[in-house]
């Protein structure tokens, strides 16, 4: 999402004349744009700004910006403390960027953190460099309010962007040849434009182009429903992949993170699935730690985990939010047990990876390939619909954007390997856009 926003950031100041540089020395503005939906990450930025520290020491006219979800959290330490910082903006004042650099260049701090309910940035073209996979932002904000999360905080409600622009934007990305495309939000299921709701957004996008794969996160398991599984089973280029985050086992600590919804549920979503999409691979996030999780409610995150058997999984330690309910809570689980569960946990997910994949040697898969290994030029690398890695041979006549047909014949935990059974090729057709 951040990644989404910071191309939107970039197309707002190329269209002010502002042009990007790759090296910091060069530069006469330098924004971070930040997240604080754990502590880890703000640490990082806190780490970061020493760094840029030396590089405003030397060039004191450089602006510093702050940017995103940490920039409304903690404006007044950020400008106040941190004196290296200029500006400071968040989610929903991009717009107003211009306008606060020029004051920063006039000697002026920048503030702006006001939230907004209609903000979408609809009408603004992100910058994208050229590339196979986008980012593209369907509604911004969140209203479900778990109790650990900072989000509704920092970003603000629930907006949905209009579907007709966001099917013009896949178009364009689609004669720009990109060839995958995932839609964002904080809550996909929550999208809402005038009635037409997320499965007519998902139907409208793989319509543009049938050899765009187009993918979608984040789900909230309330709001899944039937159609919008119906949807993905009925179009080829909808990657049969859901993530859809469980955060824990138990039905106690659930309710306490305010998730509205049940683990039975929850397995309802899980069954519905496979039922229309054999072979629909399942990533989820998971939270160790949590106040007052006991080892029981531990122990029925792993039974989840082990009964679900996710493909794939994001698993992290309670991280305690200012302002959230859960702050007031109280952080009581020892950071020693919430180490032991968190271990326990990649543990059994490491397996059941490595299962699952082992499971699928000699299936053969469809591979859209991105480029070459990290490991070796020798090797190309690409995804499956179903969102696994696939290393194949690196040959003359394939090219990043091609799909190959591949035929599994090593996998680990977190890679699959493949010989090359067919290459695709793009198949470009003509994609008509709105004049």
């Amino acid at each position: 999402m951040n990644f989404a926003d910071t191309e939107v950031v970039m197309g707002i100041l190329k269209n002010k004349g502002y042009e990007i540089t790759e090296n910091i020395d060069n530069a006469n503005v330098i924004f971070l744009n930040t997240c604080s939906i754990r502590d880890n990450a703000e640490q990082r930025i806190y780490g970061r700004l020493g760094n840029i520290k030396t590089h405003k020491d030397t060039r004191p006219d450089t602006v510093i910006g702050i940017l995103g979800c940490m920039a409304e959290r903690l404006r007044k330490d950020l400008i106040e403390d941190k004196k290296i910082v200029d500006i400071v903006v968040g989610p929903d004042e991009y717009r107003r960027l211009p306008e606060f650099i020029d004051e920063a260049f006039a000697g002026e701090k920048g503030i702006g953190v006001k939230l907004s309910r209609t903000e979408t940035y609809d009408d603004i073209l992100p910058y994208r460099e050229d590339g196979l996979n986008a980012w593209l932002s369907v509604m911004r904000g969140c209203d479900k309010f778990c109790t650990f999360c900072v989000v509704p905080f920092t970003r603000g409600r629930e907006r949905s962007r209009n579907l007709d622009s966001i099917v013009e934007e896949v178009k364009q990305l689609s004669v720009r040849n990109f060839r995958e495309v995932t839609l964002l939000g904080q809550n996909v299921n929550s999208y809402n434009d005038e009635g037409r709701d997320f499965a007519d957004l998902l139907a409208a996008c793989a319509e543009v182009d049938p050899l765009l794969r187009i993918r979608y996160t984040t789900s909230h398991p309330q709001d899944l429903n039937d159609k919008l599984l119906e949807t993905m089973a009925k179009y080829d280029n909808i990657c049969k992949y859901i993530h859809l985050p469980v955060q824990s086992g138990s039905n106690r600590v659930l309710e306490l993170m305010n998730r509205t919804y049940t683990i039975e549920h929850y397995l309802t979503i899980i069954d519905k699935a496979r039922e229309l999409m054999p072979g629909v691979s399942f990533s989820t996030d998971i939270i160790a730690g949590f106040p007052t999780e006991t080892d029981e409610d531990h122990q029925k995150t792993l039974d989840i985990m082990a009964k679900v058997r996710y493909d794939g999984a994001y698993m992290f330690k309670y991280s305690p939010r200012e302002g959230t309910k859960a702050w007031k809570m109280g952080d009581d689980v020892p950071e020693e047990v919430k180490t032991r569960r968190l271990t326990e946990i990649i543990d059994l997910q490491q397996k059941i990876s490595a299962e699952i994949n082992q499971a699928g040697i000699g299936n053969e898969e469809v591979v859209l390939v991105e480029g070459f290994s990290k490991k070796s030029k020798e090797f190309l690398s690409g995804r499956t619909d179903t969102n696994k890695i696939a290393i194949i041979p690196n040959v003359d006549n394939i090219k990043p954007g091609d799909y190959v047909r591949i035929k599994i014949h090593r996998a680990t935990s977190a890679t699959l390997f493949g010989d090359i059974l067919e290459v695709i090729g793009d198949g470009k057709k003509e994609v008509q856009l709105t004049a």
